[in-house]
């Protein structure tokens, strides 16, 4: 990872007003990052923000290590060519299995969502239950991130590999999706959690399910909040906070433009203009040297 001293030389290289106006961007495989850019809007009203939404390679549950690594290097070259002046993973599989990698390779700070998702559980709860996808769950980083904060803390992970393509299918009241997850959250029930930890950001779409299901005494951790609490940090850290007005958010993404502003409307409540981004234009080979010329 780059040393704070190269972020700040990098920051200084554009004027104060560049550095502090610049977008912050934000990523995942689709309508899951949704959620933290809401937790945007809510802390941090000022900061304009680029959404990109990787609809033609989800869902990244089914995809491997070397596919995710490919999607976020291009992402996040794309999105320094917007002149981002922060990232964040709004995807707990990248999150898991991409984040400590691409961190070393691009000027500006990338945040992940897992740690700050542990950091919260720890304060709710003993006996947390993990829902996520199945490249997030094998990897074992929510379990790892939570035992090295308090390792007498007891863990369970459970990967849902039908919740994503469902909810980006807008069938979260679908009485299928009530079936399927509570077959994903028995195990977690019978271990007696008193916390449940969203392992991916799709998942906070479908709280008004988990609460028909889950005991009303189990508390619901939502790494979107913690994630954005912690962005907020850092801009203040960097000295990058803006003071100004926010843009209109911008969207992106791979697949199909017209699905993702309908969810969008669903919800965020309006209407997005949205322009689709082709990542296979969008070379990395040369990553290092763009970056650091």
């Amino acid at each position: 990872m780059f040393s704070s001293q190269f972020l700040e030389d990098n920051f200084r290289n554009l004027s104060s007003s560049e550095s502090q106006t610049s977008p912050i961007g934000i990523f995942d495989s689709g309508v899951g990052g949704l959620t933290v850019l809401r937790e945007v809007y809510f802390q941090l009203p000022q900061e304009s923000v680029i959404y990109f939404g990787d609809t033609a390679h989800l869902p990244y549950g089914m995809r491997s290590q070397t596919e995710i690594l490919q999607f976020v290097r291009q992402i996040l070259t794309w999105m320094q060519q917007q002149k981002v002046k922060m990232a964040i993973m709004a995807c707990n599989t990248s999150s898991a299995l991409a984040l400590e990698t691409v961190r070393s390779e691009f000027p500006f700070p990338i945040l992940g969502i897992i740690l700050p998702g542990a950091k919260a559980a720890v304060e709710q709860g003993r006996r947390i239950g993990v829902i996520a996808t199945l490249p997030t769950a094998k990897s074992n980083a929510y379990r790892n991130a939570i035992v090295e904060i308090d390792p007498e803390i007891q863990v369970w992970q459970v990967s849902c590999p039908e919740l994503v393509p469902l909810i980006e299918e807008n069938r979260i009241y679908d009485p299928y999706t009530t079936e399927i997850t509570r077959s994903y959250i028995e195990p977690l029930l019978n271990n007696q959690i008193d916390t449940l930890v969203y392992g991916c950001t799709h998942y906070p779409h479908l709280a008004p399910v988990l609460r028909t299901i889950l005991p009303n005494k189990i508390k619901l951790v939502d790494p979107a909040a913690h994630l954005v609490r912690a962005c907020a940090q850092e801009l203040d850290l960097l000295k990058i906070k803006n003071t100004l007005t926010a843009q209109p958010t911008r969207f992106a993404v791979s697949g199909c433009p017209q699905q993702f502003a309908q969810s969008c409307l669903q919800l965020l409540g309006y209407t997005a203009t949205v322009e689709i981004v082709d990542l296979n234009s969008i070379s990395v080979c040369n990553l290092r040297q763009d970056i650091t010329s």
